[in-house]
């Protein structure tokens, strides 16, 4: 068996070190050394997915699909799990990765990009590791410290950083091997996804396209850290070639397909790979899932001209060389923040009564695509969640979306309320594929969004803060409590089950709210998702009864796995409130901002007896704003500032979400030097709050802080519960 194999490897001595090093060179592989023992029970892992005693990967194995095999824990006896261990974070912010369990040893990474080591039946802490990551690179992490797994490999554990480190450590110790910079560190480039290891290769990404970057994906040499191919996601300014796996299609057919003119030649353009990479291990090709362009505004950043290759596409690879396949883009001209960097779940669909292998994909713009990974054809785009209004659907013969015209606001002048907006109908959160029941289990979200062409100098590209072509002030929600009422009711999460056979959604169920976690399936007619009101949760996988619902004192944005040790089945996965949605919600949070965030390690076994520790108590800010003594002129100034530089981290109209400060009852705000020691001189850049004063004058911190005690007195006057502040 693979993990007999695995284990050997690790345990092994000389004469196992001897047969590795005079072993034939596999077949598959594209680097110049042959993989050991261990390895080669990685590859097999990761290929078949073994018995489900383990979970070599976040997503299980290549396929990517979060199903397991096991059935110990069933339809039939899952209302029976309860709490075998917990172990608490350190760090009280987003937690998204899904644990990886191999040879009973569960490997996670959480914030900041640490990774720790667990005995995974026990929850004996085995090793921690902390790439100490500068607390000020968090200005350039458009969505929370965040990361989303890390990738085992024989000996090997591999991270990526929100620095841009690319880090193997040696899977026993956990201390580092090795460490590459895949990014220029003078740019705003991070990393929160999960690496890839294909045959002898590392692959990762980057994030940073909110803040102009051009994106790419680098392999490296599992052993050495050495790049071996790299493949651009977007153009090269200068139309130079860049020595790399890009430069024939871009210099053939992608070049063309952006304008001469627009601000993409000074913003990189975007396009950046920060979470799905997908390995194909029938056709020994890669997937990657393209993000949005920079800016987001089609008009600003290719003059409204031209589909814009790689943007919001689905790119193959060659997986030896990294050369280009194919591709299909979902979102031609993106111009929404519809990226495609969503979850990529690979299988096989009968089509016209063909057995085919396709590719599943459940992107932000809200429609679930069905595509021939052999080809890129599109088979099937159908909606899975309801209001759509940027298109009304594809023509299938050309592959094309139906545009509603109102939704190019840069052409029409108008602002657009776009449904979805651009957290998107599904994000991030991982679905799961069931073969059993042929549905695809969907973490989708309704969360409407304006968008506004009609910016002024202050929305202009700037060295600090999102770069993205639309006046994020001029759609802060009006001084309306109707209008905030609204937002929170318009803001909603549903666990969709959408069958790709019928196109249509087979079920579904709805949550209050939205930003809820990611799901897996098992083959004991089970689906499971945390919720971001605390809750997680067991449905039947074919019907969606509900059968579990556990109270975990914390919001849960991450997806669980399932492994099993000495016979006995667990499931593991992370609480805490993180990432976009909290950061920028403000009052559309609706009752998650009342959920605490406590980041958390969970582990559930059949019978389990242990109680998890009593909730922090509860905090009430005391609530009693400065007096307004500022002008309207100065509020409204320091409106436009907030909007532009503060909102995406501390809220709309600065109402927090008990995740980061909220700003209405900080102890500085009434106090005008304080205030600008952490705005303008970064007294707390340590914590991720770095000096602005590349773009903001101490007037315009001042003015900001008027704005917010403003905020402060108006929100407590006239939304008092629906807003009020929540400790941290």
């Amino acid at each position: 068996m693979a993990k007999r194999v695995w284990t050997a490897a690790l345990l092994g001595g000389a004469a196992l070190a001897l047969a590795s090093c005079n072993a034939s060179k596999n077949d598959s592989l594209s680097g110049t050394a042959a993989l050991d023992e261990a390895e080669k029970a990685s590859e097999t892992l990761l290929k078949t997915g073994g018995s489900g005693d383990d979970w070599g990967a976040i997503g299980f194995s290549y396929d990517e699909q979060r199903f397991s095999p096991l059935t110990d824990i069933s339809d039939k006896n899952v209302g029976e799990l309860g709490i075998a261990w917990t172990a608490d974070l350190e760090d009280a912010r987003g937690q998204e990765a899904t644990p990886v369990v191999v040879d009973g040893v569960m490997y996670v990474s959480h914030a900041w990009s640490k990774v720790s080591a667990w005995d995974a039946a026990t929850g004996k802490p085995l090793w921690k590791f902390d790439p100490k990551v500068p607390g000020e690179r968090a200005v350039h992490a458009c969505c929370d410290v965040v990361n989303r797994g890390i990738a085992l490999w024989g000996d090997k554990v591999f991270v990526g950083t929100i620095d841009g480190r690319l880090i193997a450590l040696d899977r026993k110790s956990g201390n580092e091997l090795w460490s590459t910079q895949t990014v220029d560190a003078d740019k705003p480039y991070t990393i929160t996804g999960a690496p890839r290891v294909v045959k002898d290769m590392v692959l990762i990404g980057n994030g940073g396209a909110e803040f102009g970057v051009r994106g790419y994906v680098t392999a490296y040499d599992a052993d050495t850290g050495k790049e071996r191919w790299r493949f651009y996601t977007a153009p090269n300014p200068t139309k130079a070639k860049d020595g790399a796996a890009s430069d024939e299609i871009f210099a053939t057919k992608a070049n063309a397909t952006w304008s001469d003119k627009g601000e993409w030649q000074t913003s990189g353009g975007g396009g950046t790979v920060w979470d799905a990479i997908v390995y194909d291990k029938d056709l020994d090709q890669i997937y990657l899932g393209v993000g949005n362009g920079n800016p987001w505004n089609h008009g600003t950043r290719s003059n409204g001209e031209g589909d814009n290759w790689f943007l919001s596409s689905i790119v193959a690879l060659d997986a030896t060389t990294g050369q280009y396949k194919w591709h299909y883009q979902e979102t031609p001209g993106e111009t929404w923040d519809y990226t495609a960097t969503q979850p990529i779940i690979l299988a096989e669909q009968a089509v016209n009564g063909t057995p085919t292998k396709v590719l599943y994909h459940a992107p932000k713009n809200g429609f679930f695509f069905t595509i021939d990974r052999t080809s890129g054809k599109l088979i099937d785009a159908k909606p899975f969640v309801d209001g759509i209004n940027w298109a009304s659907g594809y023509d299938l013969s050309t592959g094309r979306p139906i545009e509603n015209p109102e939704a190019r606001f840069y052409k029409t002048g108008k602002p657009f309320i776009a449904i979805p907006g651009a957290l998107g109908a599904h994000n991030w959160h991982p679905m799961s594929y069931n073969p059993a029941t042929g549905l695809v289990y969907i973490p989708a979200q309704q969360i409407p969004q304006g968008y506004l062409a009609d910016m002024n100098e202050l929305d202009r590209r700037k060295v600090l803060g999102f770069n993205v072509g639309t006046s994020l002030t001029g759609t802060l929600l009006p001084d309306d409590k109707a209008a905030f009422r609204a937002a929170v009711a318009a803001t909603t999460g549903r666990l969709v089950a959408f069958d790709p056979r019928t196109g249509k959604v087979a079920w579904a169920v709805d949550h209050p709210a939205a930003w809820n976690g990611g799901t897996m399936t098992t083959a004991g007619n089970l689906v499971f998702q945390g919720t971001s009101l605390g809750r997680f949760r067991a449905y039947t996988a074919d019907t969606g009864k509900q059968l579990l619902d556990l109270d975990m004192q914390s919001g849960i944005v991450s997806a669980p796995s399932t492994f099993r040790v000495n016979g006995v089945q667990y499931v593991a996965f992370m609480t805490s409130k993180g990432g976009a949605f909290p950061l920028v919600a403000g009052v559309a949070g609706g009752a998650t901002r009342k959920i605490p965030n406590i980041p958390r390690l969970v582990v559930l076994k059949i019978g389990g007896t242990a109680k998890l520790p009593a909730p922090p108590a509860t905090t009430t800010l005391a609530w009693n704003p400065p007096p307004m003594t500022a002008s309207a002129a100065q509020v409204a100034a320091g409106k436009a500032q907030f909007g532009r530089y503060c909102m995406v981290c501390h809220g709309d109209s600065a109402i927090g979400n008990g995740f980061t400060p909220d700003l209405r009852v900080s102890g500085t705000l009434a106090n005008a030097d304080a205030w600008k020691a952490v705005v303008v001189d970064g007294a707390l850049k340590e914590r991720g709050m770095v000096s602005f004063a590349k773009v903001l004058t101490p007037q315009d911190a001042e003015a900001i802080r008027a704005y917010v005690i403003e905020r402060s007195n108006w929100t407590k006057a006239n939304l008092p519960e629906a807003s009020a502040p929540v400790g941290r």
